[in-house]
């Protein structure tokens, strides 16, 4: 039995327990005042899937915690975590060789569901010609390096603490760790079709790992639509972002207002109109009001059209696919709930960088 150790603890967060409970706390705390009148209670009942930022927590970890206060864990026997690759170029989906996961809340790492991971390695996913696609293993340096998943490890466990706090960690729903490659579409279709009985199950909670617009030349991505409003939401923001029920001539527009940019280079002049962060807003809201909609080839057509850098897009596509190989595309459940949204910075001058943070819900 061998436990990934906790490899950006210290660095990515405290690795004092004491401090790590304590900030989550403040964070869960104050997200719950804030969305009063935003969510139907919390958590929300049968909101089994949250998506969530894995920056740093001093630049995420505020947002992180709009998500896990409205996750419903209530009947949770299972928890799957979904995020992307950083560091490997895989082109399917990523198991771990580890049999648990530390985090600094406790000496104690939390489960993987080892028999589930083991189970799932000799199934294959069937690609959109019929070819067979397998999972593939993580090692145990990949599997340090990432942290995708790492950064969700300490809220995930604060989590469990509050909804089971007699049990220890042994006890605890144990965890389906997969590190999502950089897939094509018919790769996420055909994973998710493979995962979709386990979104279908009350059973299985998941979190889905994945910041936003990643703008700037440090990050290839300088795309700009001057169809943007200008300021756009003031942010941090809860209230008003994209959700099932918009109308969808709401939707559209949100979704335009990201067409016919262009990439921005040094050589235009400094002063942006509308300002830079009401592009990346923009575009920002386009790809909530994408994903939404519930329908796959919305998503996957918006990024296609902006190549905007959502980082957990392919997680979110195979998470999108699974629920519409249920027949659940034109019903409120598996649809996303956005409830948070932040950024690092707002960008003015095109030599500056930020990066975008989303938190969102959904019902099963």
């Amino acid at each position: 039995m061998q436990a990934r150790p906790a490899t950006h603890a210290g660095s990515w967060y405290s690795d004092s327990a004491d401090t790590v409970r304590y900030q989550i706390d403040y964070w869960l705390n104050e997200a719950k005042g804030e969305l009063k009148g935003v969510t139907p209670g919390l958590p929300v009942r049968g909101a089994r899937i949250i998506i969530a930022p894995h920056a740093g927590f001093a630049y995420s970890g505020r947002c992180a915690a709009y998500a896990y206060n409205a996750w419903d864990l209530k009947d949770a026997k299972r928890i799957f975590v979904l995020g992307p690759a950083h560091h490997v170029y895989y082109r399917t989906l990523a198991l771990p060789v580890y049999t648990s996961y530390h985090t600094p809340l406790t000496a104690e790492a939390l489960p993987l569901d080892i028999d589930l991971i083991s189970y799932l390695r000799t199934q294959k996913a069937v690609g959109p010609n019929q070819e067979p696609i397998e999972f593939t293993t993580m090692t145990r340096a990949d599997d340090e390096d990432e942290h995708s998943l790492e950064l969700h490890l300490p809220f995930i466990h604060r989590m469990l603490q509050l909804q089971f706090p007699d049990k220890s960690p042994s006890e605890y729903p144990p965890l389906v760790p997969i590190v999502v490659g950089a897939l094509d579409e018919g790769t996420e279709q055909a994973f998710g079709k493979l995962l979709a009985p386990y979104l279908a199950s009350k059973e299985n909670a998941f979190v889905i790992s994945s910041d936003f617009c990643h703008w700037g030349t440090r990050f290839n991505y300088t795309y700009f639509t001057s169809a943007a409003l200008s300021p756009g939401p003031i942010i941090p923001v809860s209230e008003g972002l994209p959700r099932p029920g918009l109308k969808e001539d709401n939707t559209t527009t949100l979704i335009e207002r990201c067409q016919n940019g262009h990439d921005r280079t040094s050589t235009h002049t400094e002063i942006f109109s509308p300002p830079i962060y009401a592009s990346i807003s923009a575009l920002d809201l386009g790809a909530m009001a994408a994903i939404a909609t519930g329908r796959y080839q919305e998503f996957s057509k918006y990024i296609r059209d902006t190549r905007n850098t959502v980082c957990g897009r392919h997680p979110i596509g195979v998470i999108m696919a699974a629920v519409e190989s249920l027949g659940l595309a034109d019903t409120n459940l598996g649809r996303f709930h956005f409830i948070r949204y932040d950024r690092s910075s707002n960008v003015r001058v095109f030599k500056e960088s930020s990066v975008s943070y989303a938190s969102a819900y959904a019902l099963m």
